[in-house]
């Protein structure tokens, strides 16, 4: 009799989410943490950080398009990018989508990420090879504070806020994000979930940085399956445009860009939070 595999995801210490796998297609160890990535009947191939889960080949399309194109159809000027983390390549698959993007920097302090992604995960990596494309394998605090008016738009597509991607959730970090940023420029990031009380504080702490640095923060939402709990957060902060208020969504339109989750109806919608997420968010400080 076969035995079944099954992968499983610690949600909390209470939670966990299982999904069978057919077959583990790679694991190693690199300098920073154990890479594996299966495959799995329901959810295809998944990548899987010190056994957590990061994407799945079934459900990656709504975080990637949700961190590239509520941005992009903001700010009417994007020229220069800067993707902190996203070694597996989905983010920067939905930047080069843009022609008026010249330029986009990929750091990833994981250079055995983007390898294994190349080889196993086409799906989200085959843009990396896009001529405007750099990659730089370093660890994205230290690449970013050497930074000063460089870019219209950075992306942080981290992992969760412990081990390497501790210092990406830092006020330190958004401080160097904020001098890296032109004058106009806007910052993204992976936000966690609001859900469990095991990642409220995680929220809260981010937003409460983002919020002390930039003075238009602010949080958007949207439903990824396969991620703790399946509700998941964006930070959206910038020196100049609000999310809403300056979105084109004529202009946005007009490129005639395919996605499988993100439109313009739906940008609107990932702003309007539930109570219980805007009681979180309420910072006592600052008053957002």
């Amino acid at each position: 009799m076969q035995t079944e595999l099954w992968y499983t995801d610690e949600h909390t210490k209470d939670v966990r989410f299982s999904m069978k796998t057919t077959a583990q297609i790679a694991s190693k160890k690199s300098a920073v943490q154990q890479i594996d990535i299966l495959d799995t009947p329901a959810y295809g191939r998944v990548l899987v950080l010190d056994g957590g889960l990061m994407i799945t080949e079934k459900d990656e399309f709504i975080y990637h398009e949700m961190l590239a194109h509520v941005p992009m159809a903001v700010h009417p000027n994007v020229k220069n990018v800067l993707v902190i983390g996203g070694g597996d390549g989905g983010t920067v698959r939905e930047l080069v989508k843009y022609r008026s993007i010249e330029t986009i920097d990929l750091v990833e302090v994981d250079k055995d990420v983007v390898l294994l992604s190349k080889k196993y995960l086409p799906f989200t990596s085959s843009k990396l090879k896009d001529k405007r494309v750099k990659v730089w394998f370093e660890e994205g605090l230290r690449y970013v504070r050497g930074q000063k008016e460089e870019y219209d738009l950075i992306i942080v597509d981290s992992s969760d806020p412990y081990g390497p991607a501790e210092g990406l959730f830092t006020r330190e970090f958004y401080g160097t994000c904020y001098k890296a940023l032109r004058s106009d420029g806007i910052l993204i990031n992976q936000h966690e979930s609001p859900f469990y009380q095991e990642h409220k504080m995680s929220v809260q702490k981010a937003h409460r940085n983002i919020a002390l640095e930039f003075p238009i923060s602010t949080v958007y939402q949207c439903h990824i399956p396969s991620y703790p709990s399946g509700h998941w957060l964006f930070g959206f902060a910038s020196r100049k445009y609000g999310p809403l208020d300056n979105l084109d969504a004529d202009r946005w339109q007009a490129l005639d860009i395919r996605t499988r989750y993100y439109n313009t109806d739906v940008h609107r919608g990932a702003f309007m939070l539930p109570n219980y997420v805007r009681e979180l968010l309420i910072d006592e400080t600052t008053g957002r």
